[in-house]
This record gives structure tokens, C-alpha cells and sequence, in this order.
């Protein structure tokens, strides 16, 4: 069961095809690390988040040759291309000139009302979402000062500002996010919106770290915001390859009972009594398991302990005994295997899989 029972209730925004918001499930968006003008680059990153999982994908546009590069990259994706804007408004302009299915605008940093005006015109014309991206490291003045320094408050302060701006030059396709890297700040700063206006809000812990750290704070921050009924896409800011982002968020949200699909793998943390090396298995099957479509729990235990109970909760088990392994399904033993047999024997089970035990796939 997930836990959106107490579910804000935003509006609905069409983002190239994909809705967020309402009732519509929580959606996975990444960004690109390439040099967006590289064509061929930022392409094969986006494919390479298609596959994992990414439904939206954003690419910055630090310069004209980049946001030219939107026309020919959105030629050969199949999910909606955001375009990440700072400081110059016609880099937003060209950006949605050449098929941006979204801009990411922070207004304070875009200059005068004229220009962001111009920047809302534009999207208006098109009718494409603008993102009001607030974040603790680009605050106002005038906020700061305010508050003395950056607090939820004041993200929480300057989104509605930018919001009624941008409405008050005859546009509320708009969806918003507050980012902090100070967890129970954004956490705080998100509640105190959340009943403030109905946009979609699009949820994450910018500058998050590494993928280690990272991914700890992120599944902290992100439960926290998600678990208030928050949230309508979301991001896992990590240093390194976005597509680590998109499994780990699959995860969190997994975790949350908010995303079905894939194969789940538990596995027990080792001690003493385990006799298999469990570690590299379970790594090389987590691996494994991207690649199917199947909406199912896997388990993979190290011994007879909790092994077999573990199993049986699965849809399919590995229980390691001394150097070989039993196969389990619900309560039965499928077969007993030496150690060195029990990855290709997972392999078989699962690319034979709806053969074997019908179609639960997602």
C-alpha cells in the first residue's frame, strides 16, 4: 500500500505527453551531464536513462549552440526534453524555439520584468510548462535579507512571488521546486507551500553528493517530503552518471510503495553462517534484473535461517547453503544447484519467466 493516501492535490501539466500532477504517479526525471551542443553525446546519455527508467529529461542550455541542439536531439528521443535556463532569457527563448517541452527558469536571475515577460510570451505561445526552480544558493536579496539567511521560509517565499509573477503576466502553466541542500529545510520549506497554491511541485535534495552519500540524504530528504503526500516528479541529485539517479529514485519510490515495476531484490546483509559469497552474486544480480520487465521480489539469502522464510515471502528465492544453493517458489524447492550454477540458473528462470509461471510483468 503507498503512502499518498493524504495526497496534496495539485493540477494536472502536460509535459510533452507525460502528465504530473492530480492523480497522475510520481515521475522520474534526471539531467544530462554532457555538453548539450554535442548532439551525438547528450543523445546517447538520454537513451541510456530511457532504458533505466527516466520518463523526463533535463539538458542546460549555457549557450545558443546549445539550445539549437534541442531540434535535432528531440528528434531522436522519445521522452520530453527540458531546457535548464539561467541568466539569459533569449537562450529560453531559443530553447523553446527549437522544441523544449519545458523551461526550468529561476526569474530572479533571469533580469527585468520585460525579459521574463518576453520568456512567458514565448512558452505562452507554445503552451509549455515553465518550472520556477528556487534554490537556497540563489535566494533574492531582498529575501535574505529579510530573513537573515536562508531559510524554508524564504525558499517557500520567493517560489509564490515568482509564481504570481509569472500569473500576473497571464500565464499559470507553471510547476514549482524548492531545493535546499539542508534536508529538513527543504522538507520544512515544502509543507509550509504545500497547502499555498495548487502547482505540481517537482521534489529533490539539489547538490545532494556523491553516490554514497548522496543517495543516503536523498532517500532521507525525499521520504520526508514524499511521506507529507508531496511531490509529483522527482530527481536524485548525484555526483557521477545520471543513470545512477534514476535507480536509485526507482528505489525510493519503491521503498515508498509509490513506483510498481521491475524486479525488487532483497538480500539479507551477511554474517557468520553464510557460506556462499553473497555479495558479488547479489551485485552481478542486481545488474541482471534491469533488463526485465517483471513485477516481482526477488530474494537472494545468504543461509537457511531466514532464508527460506524470506523466500517464500518472494516470488522467487536463492536460500545459500555450504557452496550450493536451494531455488525456491512460494513453498516449494524449484531445484538445488552448486554455487557456481545459481547466477545462470536465476538467468534461465527469469528470461523464461511468463513460460514458467504466467505473466506478472508490469
Amino acid at each position: 500500500m503507498g503512502i499518498f493516501s493524504n495526497r496534496r492535490k495539485s493540477r494536472v501539466v502536460n509535459i510533452g505527453g507525460v502528465l504530473v500532477g492530480g492523480d497522475n504517479p510520481v515521475v522520474i526525471q534526471s539531467m544530462t551531464n554532457t555538453k548539450t551542443a554535442d548532439v551525438a553525446a547528450t543523445v546517447s546519455q538520454i537513451h541510456s536513462l530511457e532504458k533505466a527508467g527516466c520518463q523526463i529529461v533535463r539538458s542546460t542550455v549555457p549557450d545558443i549552440e546549445s539550445a539549437k541542439a534541442f531540434s535535432e536531439i528531440k528528434k531522436q528521443i522519445s521522452i520530453p526534453l527540458v531546457a535548464d535556463i539561467h541568466f539569459d532569457h533569449k537562450l529560453a527563448i531559443a530553447a523553446i524555439e527549437n522544441g523544449a517541452d519545458k523551461i526550468r527558469i529561476n526569474p530572479g536571475n533571469i533580469g527585468s520584468a520585460d525579459r521574463v515577460r518576453a520568456v512567458v510570451d514565448c512558452a505562452k505561445e507554445r503552451n509549455i510548462p515553465i518550472r520556477i526552480g528556487v534554490n537556497s544558493g540563489s535566494l533574492e536579496r531582498d529575501i535574505l535579507e529579510k530573513y537573515g539567511s536562508v531559510t524554508a521560509e524564504g525558499l517557500c517565499e520567493s517560489a509564490l512571488i515568482n509564481a504570481s509573477m509569472i500569473e500576473d503576466m497571464g500565464y499559470d502553466n507553471i510547476v514549482l521546486s524548492l531545493k535546499s541542500s539542508d534536508v529538513l529545510m527543504c522538507s520544512e520549506a515544502h509543507r509550509l507551500i504545500a497547502d499555498k497554491c495548487d502547482y505540481p511541485i517537482h521534489v529533490g535534495i539539489t547538490e545532494a553528493g556523491s553516490i554514497k552519500s548522496g543517495n543516503i540524504k536523498s532517500a532521507v530528504g525525499l521520504s520526508l517530503i514524499l511521506s507529507q503526500g508531496i511531490g509529483d516528479t522527482i530527481r536524485v541529485s548525484l555526483t557521477g552518471d545520471p543513470v545512477e539517479e534514476i535507480y536509485s529514485a526507482k528505489a525510493i519510490l519503491r521503498t515508498l510503495g509509490l513506483y510498481k515495476g521491475g524486479i525488487e531484490v532483497v538480500s539479507c546483509p551477511t554474517c557468520g553462517r553464510t557460506n556462499i559469497d553473497l555479495e558479488d552474486l547479489v551485485s552481478r544480480v542486481e545488474k541482471l534484473v534491469l533488463s526485465y520487465d517483471l513485477d516481482i521480489k526477488l530474494a537472494v539469502m545468504g543461509c537457511v535461517v531466514n532464508g527460506p522464510g524470506e523466500a517464500r515471502e518472494a516470488d522467487l528465492g536463492v536460500c545459500g547453503g555450504r557452496g550450493e544453493a536451494l531455488l525456491i517458489r512460494g513453498s516449494d524447492v524449484i531445484k538445488k544447484v552448486p554455487e557456481s550454477q545459481v547466477f545462470e540458473e536465476l538467468k534461465y528462470i527469469l528470461d523464461n519467466w511468463e513460460e514458467l509461471y504466467g505473466s506478472k510483468v508490469s
